[in-house]
């Protein structure tokens, strides 16, 4: 089995791929240390709506972190603890209603490049970004640990406060995945027991939900852009003739999202810390100063 992890370029941008055996994964350490690349046995499995020009004007696309929040704010302030945080007047990515949109380091420089390396079947590599910035006053850390082996790309986020200040947690990642041998009408979507977070026009929790049973169905025409509150079944996947793909949140993603936007050939499976809108709620969980916390997903190709 082939094992390596190799500088290169993908479409003129500096890359990092991570090989371990069918599985090619390949990350843009300048543009957000964005996923752009997830081939296993040859097939492409991400999705890059707008290609890298969108993802330099702070679009998502392939595998992108959403930091430090996931999704959208219902408000242009928020209080975090003891903090109060006004954004208005910040250059922020919004959405189409005008609401700060997934946070600060999408398609951005400044991720360091630590150790990497392989052990076996095993590829590996290490990274990590310094933020604190006037939308987010609360100084961490976060790093990047990235696990390649054979049919499975596993990612995990460490955030490590850098002040004295408890830093809330609401961020989250956005796999843009596709099934390249079968049209997505035919895709099947494989959910656990969950908790469906009711939204409101904007996309905003409005605070009720219902429990809803298992499911493994096909897309067929249906479109989501659901919240969902998982279980303990935190296994959510696309499925398509004797192909699938998989997506495990591991214990601090107990949030995801299921994007299936009309005419697109692609579906989003997004592992979340904390539900949308966490930080003007105040729900999120905080990590202290002298702690970490560490958040664990994974995809599975079969």
């Amino acid at each position: 089995m082939s094992t390596e992890v190799v500088e290169g370029r993908f479409r003129g941008a500096s890359s990092l791929a991570l090989t371990s055996g069918d599985l090619v994964a390949t990350f843009l350490p300048n543009l957000g240390m964005t996923g752009v690349s997830l081939q296993y046995r040859g097939a492409e499995h991400l999705a890059l709506p707008g290609g890298l020009a969108a993802l330099r004007a702070g679009a998502t696309l392939g595998l992108p972190l959403l930091a430090p929040w996931a999704n959208r704010l219902a408000a242009r302030r928020y209080r975090a603890g003891r903090v109060g945080v006004d954004l208005s007047g910040l250059e922020l990515t919004t959405d189409d209603h005008g609401l700060p949109m997934h946070g600060l380091l999408v398609g951005k420089p400044g991720w360091r490049i630590g150790r990497r390396g392989t052990r076996g079947d095993t590829a590996w590599l290490h990274a990590a970004i310094d933020v604190d910035a006037p939308a987010f006053p609360f100084p961490h850390r976060v790093e990047l640990k990235v696990t390649a082996r054979d049919a499975r790309l596993a990612m995990g986020a460490t955030v490590i406060p850098t002040g004295r200040r408890p830093v809330p947690i609401a961020f989250g990642w956005h796999p843009y995945l596709r099934l390249p041998t079968a049209a997505r009408s035919t895709w099947r979507l494989r959910l656990p027991p969950r908790h469906h977070l009711a939204l409101d026009g904007r996309g905003i929790p409005t605070g009720e939900s219902n429990p809803e049973p298992a499911e493994a169905a096909p897309i067929g025409r249906r479109t989501f852009d659901d919240l969902y509150r998982l279980g303990r079944h935190r296994r959510l996947a696309l499925e398509a003739d004797s192909v699938a793909i998989e997506l495990h949140c591991a214990e601090n993603y107990p949030f995801a999202q299921v994007w299936v936007p009309p005419g697109r050939r692609f579906a989003a499976l997004e592992p979340m810390a904390a539900p949308t809108n966490a930080l003007v709620a105040g729900t999120t969980p905080f990590v202290p100063s002298g702690e970490a916390f560490t958040a664990t997903f994974a995809l599975t190709i079969t």
